[in-house]
This record gives structure tokens, sequence and C-alpha cells, in this order.
């Protein structure tokens, strides 16, 4: 039934109507023109257009691609065309013809919009979420399906799996897919959008044919630190620190799964329905994580966490106020004198960076092992060997995990073992390396304080699987780690280090001890959001200060 400002849908079947987002069943609500009605394999719309009348409502074009998902549309053609589907009689007559005579099909448009009463729009990001220039402003206004079809004709004009893509290089086969583009936009000129720019669509559709699609102007960005594809059409960055919406989109969410191919597939990796989540890096070594439905409710989701290609040094994080002078001479002095050192803090705090800044001074001559689930410290010693964890294949054969690698890296005479992170059992494996001639071992695990750092290697040996005491674990705790270095995330984005804490031992109720040598003091927040605060020594100096002068590190009674 079609009223002035809008159509009421009568539900009469056995199992109710999906009408936008709700389900109807055996009532009658009244919905805004345009709102999708599935009705079987089909999904009908009713458009209004001119005054609103009582007349006949026009046929629509359905496309498939969005909205729910939906079996093949009877008739569809073998290229992927569109179902043209009448109003039923009840609802209006014949679709109006063109001028030349042809039945003239109907899709939504933002031109339509103000005189149709759409859908609520999504609310608005925060305030903190500020748009990210350099996307697709200037090709919002072309749509999933004539993108679609951009990418089936340029695989039927350029055969790109034919492509040896083994012996040409990304230089040699980009030209040749922007040739067939050029044409294939210029064929299409009349159903293209007016005012949008074909230079960037070019780049849009064949970054997405031959790299990652619209991450790649984000990749290659050195203001960004982190990349988040939340679905097909909402990307978030983070620049400075700061989270921004960016205004680049995917086609759809194949194209967004084909990007994950093109990460994992190299490193002998997959994603399906039975693996449907992946860690991964770039060539570059930043981190990605990738998760597929049926994990991900929205569709694929990618996060790639970006690395400098110039890895940072200590001066840098003094030059970023992330730790003072004193406090990088003593993280120094104390890695080459071999203390272990565990590195903590939350998501996102810098941990992997203060990491690879701080095995940066391991002496060059010493034989290092760093062991990963995704390679991606940086150092440049000569003698370093990189172990990275791999999961079980489709037989679940083959998984060699951090625990393994961990215990097979004691085989292999090191001087030093580096583990990216410790989150399970092989944290056992790691405080008896520490404890049996592997000295200056470094690591870094979740937690928010020192001592809650000093808890969560406790729980983990627990996850090894082997009984022991509580005692006896706190114990190896206590003889295996020297430092633990709290890394912190602030509200303006920048990170620091907060805390530098020695475990000293245990008391008399085996509880461990810990003594803080340097701290960062918060007083406030700055008119533009700034955390103020500043570091200080504590005044307790380290019971390994000796060590210091043994190794030569120390001039007259400068310790720290």
């Amino acid at each position: 039934m079609i009223q002035s400002s809008a159509i009421v849908v009568r539900d009469s079947s056995s199992n109710g109507t999906q009408v936008g987002t709700q389900r109807v069943f055996r009532s009658e609500i009244p919905v805004p023109f345009g709102t999708p009605i599935m009705v079987g394999p089909y999904v009908i719309r009713v458009i209004r257009q001119g005054p609103a009348t009582a007349g006949p409502v026009p046929a629509q074009t359905i496309n498939p691609g969005q909205g729910p998902s939906l079996p093949p549309l009877p008739g569809r053609s073998a290229h992927g065309g569109m179902q043209t589907i009448a109003a039923p009689q009840g609802l209006g007559g014949p679709a109006p013809a063109a001028q030349d005579g042809r039945p003239r099909t109907v899709m939504p448009t933002q031109q339509m919009a103000p005189q149709a009463a759409a859908p609520p729009a999504p609310p608005a990001p925060p305030a903190a979420y500020r748009q990210a220039g350099g996307g697709t402003a200037g090709t919002m206004h072309v749509s999933v399906e004539l993108r679609r079809r951009i990418h089936r004709m340029l695989l039927d004009n350029l055969d790109l799996a034919a492509l040896d893509r083994s012996k040409m290089g990304d230089s040699q086969m980009r030209p040749k897919v922007r040739d067939a583009l050029k044409r294939i936009v210029a064929q299409l000129s009349g159903e293209i959008p007016p005012g949008t720019d074909l230079e960037r669509l070019i780049q849009e559709i064949s970054d997405e044919a031959l790299g990652l699609g619209p991450l790649e102007q984000f990749l290659a960005d050195g203001s960004i630190s982190e990349i988040m594809v939340v679905d097909p059409q909402t990307i978030f960055v983070e620049r400075r620190g700061k989270l921004q919406r960016a205004d680049a989109r995917f086609t759809d969410d194949e194209a967004v799964r084909s990007c994950i191919e093109r990460i994992v597939t190299p490193l002998g990796r997959r994603i399906d329905e039975s693996t449907p989540l992946v860690d991964a890096r770039l060539k570059d070594g930043s981190r990605v994580n990738a998760v597929i439905k049926p994990l991900s409710i929205k569709g694929a989701c990618i996060t790639i966490r970006k690395f400098s290609k110039t890895p940072l040094t200590l001066q840098n994080l003094i030059e970023f106020g992330a730790l003072t002078e004193q406090m990088a001479r003593f993280l120094t002095r104390s890695v080459i004198a071999k203390k272990n050192i565990v590195i903590s803090g939350g998501t996102g705090s810098g941990k992997t960076t203060t990491l690879n800044v701080l095995s940066s001074a391991i002496p060059k001559e010493e034989r290092i092992v760093t062991i990963e689930d995704a390679a991606e410290l940086q150092l440049n010693q000569p003698h370093v060997v990189s172990l990275e964890s791999r999961p079980a294949n489709m037989e679940g054969k083959g998984e060699y995990t951090i625990r393994d690698l961990v215990k097979n890296a004691l085989r292999m005479r090191p001087d030093r073992i580096v583990v990216g992170e410790c989150r399970g059992g092989e944290c056992l494996d790691m405080l008896q390396a520490m404890n049996t001639g592997h000295d200056g071992s470094l690591t870094t695990t979740h937690a928010n304080s020192p001592r809650e750092a000093i808890n969560r290697l406790e729980v983990l040996a627990l996850m090894s699987g082997i009984d022991l005491p509580a005692r006896a674990i706190r114990e190896q705790i206590a003889n295996s780690v020297h430092l633990v270095v709290q890394q912190s995330r602030f509200s303006d984005g920048t990170r620091r280090i907060t805390a530098i804490s020695e475990v000293i031992g245990m008391d008399d109720n085996y509880e461990i001890q810990l003594r803080p040598i340097f701290e960062f003091q918060r007083s406030g927040i700055a008119g533009d959001g700034k955390v103020l605060g500043e570091y200080r020594a504590t005044g307790y100096l380290p019971s390994y200060l000796d060590a210091f002068i043994s190794y030569g590190l120390v001039n007259g009674k400068d310790y720290l």
C-alpha cells in the first residue's frame, strides 16, 4: 500500500518478511520509500519520483552486491549484469519509457535523496576522529557496481592471471594495467558520474588489481603508524598518535579479501572459513592481522602496524620525550652488562619499538637469536638469527610455536635471546634460559605496571603445563629478571617509558620485591590536550652497579 509519505508493508506469509533491518510477521508497518524489502531471492525497493502521489511506481534496478547477501537473481547475465524487476501489480503499472522507447530503470542516487525519506544516517564519528585526507573524495560517487564492472572489463582486456608476476615487476605490470584502465574509463565515460576524478579512479582500481588497494597511499605515508580496515567502506589510520577516519574505501568485501590474500600467500599462510584469522608481515616488516567471516561480523577486516623504514634510536626517543638522557644511558649500560629485561605495556604503547631500540645496544660481536610470531625486529648487528613461528597447514601439521622456537634456540649457541612477546607457556622456557647462562635476554609482555608484569609472568609460566608450585615459579622470576621497563601510551597520543624498576628478590612471604629507579610523574593536561609531567630518579641505586664498573661503562661516580 502506498501513502503520501511512505509505503505500508503488510505480511501474510508463514515465516515473516525482512523489511530494512526488522522482520515483519503477520502485521503491517509503514516504512520510508527506498527501504529494501526481501521477498524470496529478490530485494524490492519502491522509489518515489516527483510529487508524492499514489500513481505508478517505476521499476528499480537491484544490485545484489549491496545490502544483504543473496543468491544470484534469475535472468542475471553471464557478465554479472543487473536484474530489472517491475513493480508488483498492486503497486503500480509498467516502468515509464525513456525517449528511446526502452523501459528505464531507476537507481536511488544522491540527487534523489532529498526527495525520498532516506533511512537514518549512521552516527558521525567522535570528534577525536579527524578526517584523513588523500582518499576517495573525488571518486565517492562511483557506485560499487560500476567499479565491479570496470574490474571485470579489466580482466577481459588484460588477462592478469596469464601474466607471470614472478618475472614482471610492478614497474612493468602497472603501465599495462593503467593503459587498459584508461581505455575502459573512456569507453564508460557516459556512465561515470560528472565531476569524478578519473585519474584517481584509475589509480584506485590499479592499486586494487596489483597492490593493496586504498592502503597503498597510507603505507607510503611516513606520518601514519597504524592502518585499521573496519569494513570495505570504513578505514581508520593513526597519524602522530591520533586516530583519524580516512575517506578511502575498498570496492567491496571481495576486494578486502583479495588484499589479505596478496599479503599472506607469499608467506605460505592461508585465510579461509576454516582458518578465519591470520598474523603476517609486509616486506618492510610491518605487522598485519586479518580476520574474516564468520569471526568478523561485518566482513573482512585488517590491522596493519607500520614500522619506520629507518629504525629509531635512543636519541630519537629522547627527542620525542619518551625518556631522558639519564634513563637512556642507564638502560644502555644495563643491556651491555647483560641484564635480563622485560618491557611491559599495553597494546600500542610502543613495547616493540623500545625492544628494538634496546636490542640495538647489544655488542656487535655477540650472537643474537630473535623469536617472534611475525618477524618485525630490525637489528643491525651482523650476527642475528631471526626465527618466526608458523601455524599448522591444512592437514593440521607443521605447526611451530614460540615455545618450540625458544627450546630450539637454546641449542643454537646464542649469546642473547630476544623474544618478541611472551604470551603463553614459552614464558617458563624463557625464564629458564635467562637463569641458565643466557643473560642479557629481552622480551615484552602485556601489563599496565611493573608489579602487574611480574604477576603476569607468573600466570604465563603456569600455562606451560608443568606442575610447579607458585613458590618455585616466583623464585625463577626473582632469579631471572633484573629490570622491568614500563611503557605507556597517553591520551595525547604520546608514548613514554613511565617506570624502570629493579627486581631485587623475594621477601619472607615469598612475594617478589620491586624497587623503582626512574618514574614519570604526571602533573596535568595543558590547554591543547598535551599531557604534562616530569621524569625523576627515585634515589634508589640498583644492586648491580658494580657490573657497570667491571664492564668499563662508568667514569668516576657516574653510575646512572
